[in-house]
């Protein structure tokens, strides 16, 4: 049998060939996929990796495709979309599988009156994202609440406890092996179902005034910069920079590229932002190549002019 009849076999009629990846990403961008499978219990993600393995096909996890980048070329290989959305909540306890909207369980957690994850209303993309990135935005991030994380590893799923997610700004163990996240425990504290409520509406607000939503985007695109003491002696000459950013360590990516007047700069149909310097949007028919073009010029300005090594939080697939 073909590739295409044995996940057929798996997931049904769940399988596509030849998928714009475009249909997939927030950035409504990317060429297609060799094979996009969508899974919805373990078993079928167990089943469908046990089946790349053997034909050695390449393989990537897909979930809300919020933080993704996909190449022009698009993937040679199977994405694996993650569909696994159930969660349960039992007292302050939540478990989360791995597809659930980031949004769906912050405003989940609030109706119930459970504090912690209310800031969540605004993360795009799913948990298992989240989780993989400690996503985090208007004060909260990810690794905050969780206790536990289960994953599939080498075909058998294990549980492990906070103390080795190794979380760190946006960053976790699951960003340097291939564990695949199957679900999250978080627990949560007692809150005021009103209160979380109007702490949501007041962040979607936020978020409206201060970011991008009429145009394909990732999100922000690099991490804002950690510095140190002797980084703030070198860059006193050159930047004025805000006493927050000074104590805190952290400069924000966002106002760096302001300061570069970056905002607005264009290079096809790709676009920093004028809302939000760290946001590059597709003006209608941008091309892979035109994002990573313009990545590269932001990165270039702030080492050149400050000295300033940015990284990139979006993921790339299948670039070589």
């Amino acid at each position: 049998m073909s590739i295409t009849q044995q996940l057929t076999q798996i997931v049904g009629s769940r399988v596509i060939e030849n998928e714009p990846m475009s249909r997939h990403t927030n950035y409504r961008i990317g060429g297609s996929a060799k094979w996009l499978v969508e899974v919805r219990t373990v078993e079928e993600l167990q089943a469908v990796l046990s089946l790349a393995n053997e034909a050695r096909v390449a393989t990537v996890v897909l979930g809300g495709g919020s933080n993704v980048l996909v190449s022009d070329a698009g993937f040679d290989g199977i994405v694996i979309k993650i569909a696994m959305r159930s969660y349960e909540i039992h007292g302050t306890t939540v478990k989360a599988q791995a597809g659930v909207l980031s949004s769906a369980l912050a405003r989940s957690t609030a109706v119930h009156g459970l504090s912690g994850l209310a800031w969540a209303i605004s993360l795009p993309g799913t948990a298992g994202g989240g989780v993989r990135g400690n996503a985090g935005c208007f004060g909260g991030q990810m690794g905050d609440h969780i206790t536990k994380v289960e994953v599939l590893r080498g075909g058998k799923i294990i549980e492990i406890p906070k103390n080795e997610l190794g979380f760190g700004y946006r960053d976790s163990i699951f960003k340097h092996n291939s564990d695949i996240i199957i679900s999250a425990t978080f627990e949560l504290e007692i809150g005021d179902a009103l209160e979380l409520k109007a702490e949501i509406d007041d962040t979607l607000m936020k978020r409206r005034v201060s970011q991008p939503l009429n145009a394909g985007s990732a999100g922000c695109v690099f991490k804002n910069v950690i510095v140190t003491d002797d980084d703030l002696k070198r860059l006193a000459g050159k930047l004025d920079i805000p006493p927050a950013m000074s104590l805190s360590r952290c400069l924000s990516a966002g106002w760096l590229i302001d300061r570069l007047d970056l905002k607005g700069t264009q290079i096809g149909e790709a676009r920093i932002s004028e809302a939000h310097g760290n946001f590059i949007v597709n003006s209608g028919s941008a091309t892979a190549d035109d994002i990573v073009q313009l990545i590269a010029l932001v990165k270039t300005r702030a080492r050149d002019e400050y000295g300033i090594m940015l990284e990139e939080e979006i993921e790339y697939v299948g670039f070589n």
